[in-house]
């Protein structure tokens, strides 16, 4: 018996993480066992989810996360595939309590699979979230190859320019992702400066964030969501490439463009 049977909507949840996981295997941007996607689930969690004995070791996070007592969250398991999380994700990701010291989790379902080696940094910026009263429940992680490429512009990695050209592309860009993309300075993966830097971009207002000639960070309501705002975002950047392909440099939407579908659609300043 699995934790989803008879409990739509946890099972809607971790369908659509399946279904997240497909489209990032496709587009090319989850090479091998990369990226990640956590989703906070503690709303579909019943009395008997509650009572579900633990599967696996009590694990420290590396982190105390006060705000995540009583938490839990379904995650991409360490080292599997996201195109083996798309067709089987309760045997290639699992479901995690955190600990009432809110320092380890333990899993709790349906199969031992330590979840992603970045845990820590989900969990932080959850924990974050949580603390300012965010209604944010999905992050996504993932490598596209259009916006990992800019990246190793240092000139693109100045705040918002990067933003601004991608904006300019086409007007569902700012219309869809009107916060635009943060910048994070390379470092190294899964370590906490990189969630500590992370959530200083989340604070700065960015839902997106560039984690420099890595990849990118996602926070939204819910994970098809999240995954929405980097494929808008890639869209505009391989319109951008694809015109400097051709021979030229792409005009773009003017300032005025700009603020008229600021006004028009009353986006964010």
């Amino acid at each position: 018996m699995s934790i989803l049977d008879n409990r739509p909507g946890l099972a809607k949840q971790v369908g659509d993480v399946a279904e997240v996981a497909g489209y990032l295997w496709q587009k090319g941007w989850a090479e091998r066992n990369g990226g990640n996607i956590t989703v906070n689930i503690t709303e579909h969690v019943d009395d008997a989810i509650r009572a579900l004995p633990a599967i696996g070791p009590k694990t420290p996070i590396g982190l105390t996360l006060p705000n995540l007592k009583g938490c839990y969250f379904y995650c991409k398991g360490t080292n599997r595939r996201m195109r083996d999380l798309a067709r089987w994700p309760m045997q290639n990701g699992s479901v995690i309590r955190i600990c009432d010291d809110c320092a380890h989790y333990e899993i709790i379902a349906d199969d031992v699979v330590k979840p992603t080696s970045e845990l820590p940094s989900h969990l932080a910026v959850h924990n974050y979230l949580i603390g300012k009263g965010s209604t944010y429940k999905a992050s996504v992680h993932t490598h596209p190859i259009e916006l990992v490429a800019m990246s190793h512009n240092p000139e693109f990695l100045k705040k918002d320019v990067l933003s601004n050209i991608l904006w300019s592309m086409i007007p569902e860009t700012k219309a869809f992702c009107p916060r635009g993309l943060g910048i994070v300075p390379y470092m190294l993966p899964s370590s906490n400066e990189l969630a500590d830097a992370t959530i200083k971009a989340i604070d700065d207002d960015y839902d997106v964030v560039m984690w420099e000639k890595h990849g990118v960070f996602s926070v939204a309501d819910d994970v098809l969501e999240a995954f929405d705002m980097i494929d808008v975002l890639t869209k505009s950047a391989t319109i951008y490439m694809d015109a400097r392909a051709m021979g030229f440099i792409p005009d773009g939407m003017t300032d005025a463009q700009m603020k008229e579908m600021t006004a028009a659609f009353n986006l964010p300043k």
